[in-house]
């Protein structure tokens, strides 16, 4: 085969890739644009309304909550899928990926049934912990779909790190826990701040599964997805704009600093986010 037929295969190979790319890059611009240049321009007014600005409130609390619950479970998780060998860690492995696997809307009609329909939940319900039907149900909605998604992004963290150093400082009188806290800790400080960065920006969003476990309900279980639903279902375009643009900024925002605390490396497209 010729040089220049190599040459002349390659270009043609090379601009196939580059129209690929201009194509999805530019059909993503173009859709996300549609909602920002009809909501940009009322958003103030929008904001100031009461519903918005409970969907703003209510969002922002629940998704805050339940991403400090997805740390405090995540991290050691993380820690033992990473550095523990035991009997049934494929298993494990396995189950804590069927969230990520499975569509938010039959997680949310899991979690009714479990939560709604059971002893368990009823005992819940007696000690005044109601999920179907509250901002509860929202938290814990969040909490289910995105903290496999933080334990991902840690436990890619820690494999990165080297284990003779945390060996090396057991060596020298550390505990387990101390090694964790003096050097693994502070290594997989941007995957932890990564982490916690997207899995708030996906709880923020979470519609699905907060949808069967805690209804659409004005004022009450209204987040900013829910907001945007329940406007688009009447025709009222502009607060469901406003909702769709405040989303999508802070989902912007968040991708943004992912990517500076070094996201690119937990490969974000497996995640979902």
């Amino acid at each position: 085969m010729g040089k220049g037929r190599v040459e002349g295969q390659n270009i043609i190979f090379i601009s196939i890739v580059a129209v690929a790319i201009a194509f999805i890059v530019g059909f993503i611009i173009l859709a996300i644009s549609m909602i920002l240049v009809r909501g940009t321009p009322n958003i103030l007014s929008s904001v100031a309304t009461r519903e918005i600005q409970f969907a703003i409130k209510l969002s922002f609390s629940t998704s805050i909550i339940s991403t400090i619950l997805c740390i405090l479970v995540a991290v050691p998780v993380a820690y033992g899928m990473s550095r523990l060998n035991f009997v049934g860690k494929r298993f494990a492995t396995t189950v804590l990926d069927i969230p990520i696997a499975l569509p938010p809307i039959v997680s949310g009609v899991a979690l009714l049934l479990l939560f709604g329909t059971t002893s368990f939940g009823h005992a819940l319900a007696a000690w005044g912990l109601e999920f179907v039907f509250t901002p509860l149900g929202i938290v814990l909605a969040q909490f289910f779909v995105n903290v496999p998604y933080m334990i991902k992004v840690l436990k890619s963290s820690i494999d990165d790190i080297d284990p003779r150093m945390e060996f090396v400082a057991r060596t020298l009188g550390c505990t387990r826990l101390q090694s964790f806290v003096r050097i693994t800790l502070p290594l997989v400080r941007n995957g932890l701040v990564a982490g916690i960065i997207i899995t708030w920006a996906r709880a923020l969003g979470e519609f699905g599964a907060a949808l069967m476990l805690a209804g659409a309900t004005r004022l009450k279980t209204e987040t900013l997805p829910v907001s945007l639903f329940l406007n688009m279902s009447v025709g009222d375009l502009e607060l469901a704009m406003a909702a769709a643009t405040i989303l999508i900024i802070v989902s912007v925002g968040s991708l943004f600093i992912f990517e500076i605390m070094g996201g690119h490396r937990f490969e974000i497209s497996r995640y979902g986010a």
